[in-house]
């Protein structure tokens, strides 16, 4: 029994070691940098404590950058969830086309998110754009997308669930192929409805999946930071800043690496709280079985 102990943690070792070279050792050094002053040239970086984080507290642009990252993941995890879940049921139907409506949903996904944002930006034009042009044909005026403080935001929330549905629909379409038939032929003689079917017995049996791609919708929602960089830099006046941005601009821009670290820990913190709530209150709901 031992010896056999020992051969399975000699065959996790690599995975082990990647594991913490890559995830535990960087969060735990990033940790212990928030605590110490950003260095300069030659000079060691002094400890500091918790002043990086009266600092950051003190910072407007942060607040406001955790403002539009509640936003933006408030909007966008439930509407690119349900999205999925209603372009999976209606492909996994035997429709016309079948195929060619798959692939369609799926292509957003296997486009990288740069080019993405490029084809966005064409259409958040104005005067030349796709929806100011739509919006002309019904006599609307030009508007500037990315440029109002009060469309930015909700403009990346559409790119982002644009992108992110069509991923999250091939999660949901595999657990439809995979429940039996005769729960559905069962039903049916009971005399049960097709909304109550969907709601009595596909929602529970797709709990699974759902919180499989909830957790990945949480991490997106967090992480982003690509079509930000492309498309408006975080502005106009820091309303499309969101956390992660935050820590770029911190650390890449202004060289300020103690309060990058530091917006990078509450990152982390919120990230961690997100998944106690996700697998420790959700979890608890999911039936594998």
């Amino acid at each position: 029994m031992r010896r056999d102990t020992i051969h399975a943690y000699l065959l996790l070792l690599p995975a082990i070691i990647l594991l913490v070279a890559f995830t535990h050792w960087p969060a735990i050094a990033t940790l212990i940098d928030s605590l110490y002053a950003t260095p300069h040239g030659a000079r060691p970086a002094p400890f500091v404590g918790i002043d990086n984080y009266r600092d950051l507290l003190n910072d407007p642009v942060f607040w406001q950058a955790l403002r539009n990252n509640a936003w933006y993941a408030v909007a966008t995890i439930p509407v690119s969830i349900v999205l999925a879940l209603l372009m999976a049921l209606a492909v996994n139907e035997a429709l016309p086309g079948r195929a060619v409506l798959r692939m369609a949903y799926f292509l957003p996904t296997m486009l990288p998110m740069i080019a993405v944002a490029n084809i966005w930006l064409f259409f958040y034009t104005p005067d030349y754009g796709l929806f100011d042009r739509i919006i002309a044909w019904f006599g609307g005026g030009r508007h500037n997308w990315l440029g109002d403080a009060s469309t930015a935001l909700p403009a990346m929330i559409a790119v982002a669930v644009w992108k992110e549905a069509g991923f999250f629909m091939i999660f949901y379409l595999a657990a439809l192929q995979t429940m039996p038939t005769d729960l559905r032929e069962a039903a049916a003689l009971e005399g049960s409805s097709r909304w109550n079917y969907f709601r009595r017995v596909t929602v529970p049996l797709l709990m699974p999946t759902t919180l499989f791609v909830l957790v990945n919708a949480v991490i997106n929602a967090f992480r982003v930071i690509d079509h930000i960089v492309v498309m408006t830099r975080g502005g106009p006046d820091n309303a499309t800043t969101l956390l992660l941005y935050y820590v770029y601009e911190a650390g890449f821009r202004f060289w300020d690496t103690a309060a990058a670290a530091t917006a990078t820990v509450v990152l982390l913190t919120i990230m961690a709280l997100a998944a106690v709530f996700q697998f420790g209150v959700l979890g608890r709901r999911v039936h594998y079985r």
